[in-house]
C-alpha cells in the first residue's frame, strides 16, 4: 500500500492484470489487512477481489496454499505485492501451459544479478539451480516474482501450514521434470529497498501516469520569484531557464493546461489588474511562440488575511477551471508548484502533486503530502 505517484503501488499491480483481461483475484493478506480491504473492496476496475487473511504468518508458501484453496482453475498466476513486472500474462500462461508446467517463473534479464541471486536453465527454458545472492555476479536471469503454477500439482505436495515459495519448494525443485522459466525484458521494479521505491516516484510518472490535467503555479515554476515582492510589471519577469521549451513539451502531453496563481500583490495596491493582465498577456505570447500553450488562467488578487475560497490551498480557481472545462477530471490531474500552498492545493482537489525542489531540500512537511519532486518544470516535463 506504499503510496507511488499518487496512489498505492499495489493499484499498478492490479491495473496491469486488468488490461490483460484477468477477472479475478486473490489478495494473500496479513497485517493491516483491513487497510487494504478498504481501499479495494470486492470489486476494482471490473475485477473481483477476494481476501485469503491470515491470523499467523504463514511467509509466502503457506499464503499460496491458503489462498490456492479458493481457486478452481487448474493452473493460476501468483505475483509479488512490492513487485511490479510488465510482463504479457497471456504469452508467460501460453508457455507454461504448452510446457505443461507444474511451476514457471517469469524471468528477468538484469546486467547485475548481485542484489538478487540468479536462475540457470536449459536452452529449452527448464530450470537446473539457483544461485545466492552472494554467489552471484554480473549479467544474468533473475527471479522476477511472477509465477504460474498448476494447481492439481501443488496441493499434492507435502507442505507445512507455513513455509517460504523461493527456499522451501522451489529451490529444491530446481532440476526436476516440469519446472520452467521464460525470459522477459519488459519494465522490472521491486520497490523492497528504499533508492527503488523513491526511482519508482519519478518512473511511474513516466510510465503509468493517468494525468491529462495539468494545473501550474506561476512565480518560481515559469518566472523567477522575487522574495519579498511582486512581479510589477512585465520589465521585471525573467523566465526561468528551460521553462518555455518545457511548455511546449507539456503541451503534446496535456489535453488541457492551466495557470493557477495567487497575486494579492494587486489586492495590497502595489500593481493594478491591468498590470496582471499585461504580464500574462505577453507571457501567453511568449508561450505560444515557443510551442506551448495554457488553456486557462486564473489568478486570486485577494489577501492573504481575506480567507478566500478562490486563494491557495482553496480551490477555488480549480474549481472554476473546472466549470470553464468541464471534461476536467481532478482525479486525472496534477499540479506542479514549489511552495506548500501548492501541495496543500493539489491534496484538497485531489490531484497528484509535484514539487520543484530547484536543487533544495525538501522540508519534511511538504514531502509528507507530494507524489513526486523534481528539481525544475524542465525536468517535469521530460517525465511525459
Amino acid at each position: 500500500m506504499a503510496p507511488v505517484y499518487g496512489k498505492p503501488f499495489l493499484c499498478y499491480v492490479i491495473d496491469r492484470l486488468a488490461d490483460a483481461g484477468i477477472e479475478r483475484v486473490i489478495l494473500a493478506t496479513g497485517y493491516k489487512h483491513e487497510v487494504i480491504r478498504n481501499w479495494f473492496g470486492s470489486v476494482y476496475r471490473n475485477v473481483e477481489i477476494v481476501y485469503s487473511n491470515e491470523s499467523t504468518p504463514l511467509f509466502t508458501g503457506g499464503a499460496i496454499l491458503q489462498a490456492a484453496k479458493q481457486i478452481n482453475s487448474s493452473d493460476f498466476i501468483v505475483l509479488n505485492g512490492d513487485t511490479l513486472f510488465d510482463i504479457d500474462f497471456r504469452d508467460f500462461y501460453e508457455f507454461h501451459t504448452s510446457k505443461k508446467a507444474n511451476l514457471s517463473i517469469a524471468l528477468r534479464n538484469v546486467e547485475d544479478t548481485a542484489r538478487y541471486g540468479s536462475v540457470s536453465c536449459n536452452p529449452d527454458g527448464r530450470i537446473v539451480a539457483f544461485r545466492e545472492k552472494t554467489d552471484s555476479l554480473g549479467a544474468g536471469a533473475i527471479n522476477g516474482g511472477i509465477y504460474a503454477i498448476n494447481h492439481i500439482w501443488l496441493m499434492g505436495q507435502t507442505l507445512p501450514t507455513a513455509f517460504s515459495f523461493e527456499k522451501e519448494l522451489m529451490q529444491p525443485f530446481a532440476g526436476n521434470p516440469g519446472f520452467y522459466g521464460l525470459r522477459f525484458s519488459d519494465y522490472f521494479i521491486d520497490i523492497g529497498v528504499p533508492e527503488d521505491y523513491w526511482r519508482a516516484q519519478r518512473e511511474f510518472a513516466a510510465l503509468f501516469a493517468p494525468d491529462e490535467f495539468l494545473f501550474l503555479d506561476r512565480d518560481g515554476v515559469l518566472n523567477r520569484h522575487l522574495p519579498g515582492d511582486y512581479v510589477r510589471n512585465w520589465s521585471m519577469w525573467e523566465w526561468i531557464q528551460g521553462a518555455l521549451p518545457a511548455m511546449k513539451q507539456l503541451a503534446a502531453g496535456y489535453r488541457r493546461i492551466f495557470l493557477i496563481s495567487n497575486q494579492q500583490g494587486v489586492g495590497k495596491g502595489v500593481m493594478s489588474e491591468a498590470d496582471l493582465q499585461d504580464i500574462h498577456r505577453r507571457m501567453l505570447g511568449d508561450i505560444q511562440s515557443a510551442g506551448g500553450r495554457l488553456d486557462g488562467i486564473y489568478t486570486c488578487t485577494d489577501l492573504e488575511s481575506s480567507n478566500s475560497p478562490n486563494r491557495k490551498p482553496e480551490t477555488g480557481m480549480a474549481l472554476q477551471a473546472k466549470k470553464d472545462f468541464p471534461e476536467v477530471d481532478f482525479h486525472r490531474s496534477v499540479m506542479v508548484g514549489d511552495d506548500i500552498t501548492d501541495m496543500l492545493f493539489a491534496q484538497k482537489a485531489r490531484m497528484r502533486a509535484v514539487y520543484l525542489t530547484k536543487n533544495n531540500p525538501v522540508p519534511d512537511a511538504v514531502r509528507d503530502i507530494t507524489d513526486l519532486c523534481v528539481t525544475d518544470l524542465s525536468e517535469f516535463a521530460t517525465l511525459r
